[in-house]
């Protein structure tokens, strides 16, 4: 085994929770070595694909756009939606800190490394009854995840005075030393080739994501008493895969919590140009398309409407038979309010393209309609209802949607538009209705009309699949990032930051974050690991 040089700090896992640790560190005058299993060009994780929104408290931007908002209303709505017990000591105590500390030392921190954010703030997780957001809180980084990430990297490059900093890129760690009960060292392996290193570390800090980047892991850790789909697709990182948070908790007695909860989403589609198997896509579906079972009738008594509760539409989903949904659309809606979540499919905010972002909010986004019905087979489109129904079939290979059965699906929904009729009585319309009322969602929803409008067409219909995206649970922690033991106690030398430790206490969103809280929850628990090493721990 070949023998590397001795690091103050070593850093498990290259995404932004580990970049920030490792920046912070290295201002502090300390050596670093970050390892990171991907290759060198994907440094950043995750968050070089994401969206960037984040769930921010009290922000300027906030008060600019006359949102009254505080570190006790986002509490209040936090535990209300995310259902976490009495019991959960530590992941309360972290949200108490994400909500009083968000707005510097996330928003304001990160306007001091030169970022911005796009001027609305978006009203996400509402919840059914107001039990989610109460307000606006949902704040998109201009330039999306990955100017975040690579501002981030730049940050930390330059952080390196004297080459303190050594990222080992294509390397995961595969052991973490005892000597007389605190962290030693660790033992790595090159991903390909196999070749050994060890390196002596006094401090070694845990960013190596979540555990539903294996869809193993993630059917092995699904609650017992939720609905399971029966197929689903990964829109995690594929080393994300707990294999290092077993040998914590097996070896160091480090408690994994909450492991059962995770943040998936309910309309997936299969990448049409996969980074690795089973790699989806999470849409953003349209709020006005109709959601169909895998036989093609209206999934109810309650419509499914995406906007409100993430949670539930996953569970519902889950329940159903098939293995897949459909979404139903023509082509006014789909290009109003279709959108995919990631900067891969957000070139306009990735790019920083303002002028060409206002067009298409206005006029509609028809290149990326365009785009996935070129690219994908799971977006289909037709002429006629009859057609689509042909289509349908074709791609799931089955006859389950009769076409007569799909035409009076949408002949009911267009009944709510008769002479006569009250829109309202429908909970989708008034889901919409009540989404329009802020601005932001009135200029990409459309307003609500029978789904056979003159001149809207053609139809389009979308095959989508429950894709698993975060891990709720993961290492418990106290408010110093210090992985915890069963008695309390703090291991020696050794911390867990962002994804690996379920966003900070081993759960800190119980069972259903507020959306958004991910980014910032990297941000804040690396910044206080990095502060109680730098303090001695």
């Amino acid at each position: 085994m070949a023998q590397a040089d001795r690091t103050d700090v070593l850093v498990a896992g290259g995404g932004l929770a580990g970049i920030v640790t490792a920046l912070e560190c290295l201002r502090a005058g300390l050596r670093v070595t970050l390892v990171d299993r991907d290759t060198p060009e994907r440094l950043g994780g995750l968050a070089l694909w994401a969206f960037g929104g984040m769930a921010l408290v009290d922000t300027p931007l906030q008060r600019r756009r006359k949102i009254a908002d505080s570190p006790e209303l986002a509490l209040r709505d936090w535990m209300s939606f995310g259902e976490l017990d009495e019991a959960d000591a530590w992941p309360r105590r972290w949200a108490e800190h994400y909500v009083e500390h968000s707005r510097v030392r996330v928003y304001d921190w990160l306007l001091g490394h030169g970022l911005k954010f796009m001027p609305a703030v978006n009203w996400v997780e509402r919840g059914y009854s107001g039990e989610g957001n109460s307000v606006p809180r949902y704040h998109i980084v201009w330039g999306t995840s990955r100017e975040l990430a690579r501002c981030m990297i730049a940050a930390m490059r330059a952080a390196d005075s004297g080459g303190r900093l050594r990222v080992l890129s294509g390397h995961r760690v595969t052991a973490i030393e005892n000597s007389g009960g605190r962290v030693s060292g660790v033992q790595l392996e090159r991903e390909a080739g196999g070749e050994q290193l060890r390196i002596e570390a006094p401090t070694v800090a845990l960013a190596m994501g979540g555990i539903n980047g294996s869809l193993e892991q993630a059917i092995a850790n699904w609650p017992a008493d939720r609905p399971r789909p029966a197929q689903m697709l990964n829109g995690a990182h594929p080393f994300a895969d707990g294999r290092l948070h077993h040998r914590v908790a097996d070896e160091w007695g480090g408690q994994l919590t909450h492991v059962g909860e995770m943040w998936n989403y309910a309309a997936g589609v299969p990448h049409p140009q996969p980074h690795f198997p089973g790699h989806g896509l999470s849409l953003i579906p349209c709020k006005s398309a109709l959601w169909l079972d895998h036989r093609g009738r209206r999934i109810g008594p309650r419509p499914l409407v995406t906007g409100f509760d993430t949670h539930d539409l996953c569970q519902r989903v889950s329940a159903l038979e098939g293995g897949w949904t459909w979404q139903l659309m023509n082509r006014r809606i789909a290009a109003r309010e279709l959108a995919i979540s990631g900067a891969e499919h957000n070139p306009r905010i990735r790019d920083k393209q303002f002028i060409r972002f206002v067009a298409e909010t206005v006029l509609g986004r028809s290149a990326l309609i365009d785009r996935m019905l070129r690219e994908s087979p799971h977006f289909l489109a037709a002429a006629s209802l009859a057609g689509l129904a042909g289509r349908m079939n074709a791609l799931a290979g089955t006859h389950d949607i009769e076409a007569d059965a799909l035409q009076a699906t949408v002949d009911a929904f267009d009944a709510n538009f008769a002479d006569g009729a009250a829109p309202a009585d429908d909970e989708q319309v008034r889901r919409i209705q009540q989404a329009r009322q802020w601005g932001p969602d009135r200029l990409r929803t459309c307003k609500p009309a029978p789904l056979r409008k003159r001149g809207a067409g053609p139809w389009i219909a979308i095959q989508t699949r429950l894709i698993t995206r975060k891990s709720l649970g993961g290492l418990q922690t106290d408010l110093r990032s210090r992985v915890l033991r069963a008695d309390g106690s703090a291991v020696p030398g050794l911390y867990c930051v962002g994804e690996a430790a379920g966003f900070g206490g081993g759960g800190a969103s119980g069972k259903r974050s507020l959306e958004g809280t991910f980014l910032p929850g990297c941000i804040l628990t690396a910044r206080a690991a990095a502060e109680s090493i730098r303090e001695g721990g």
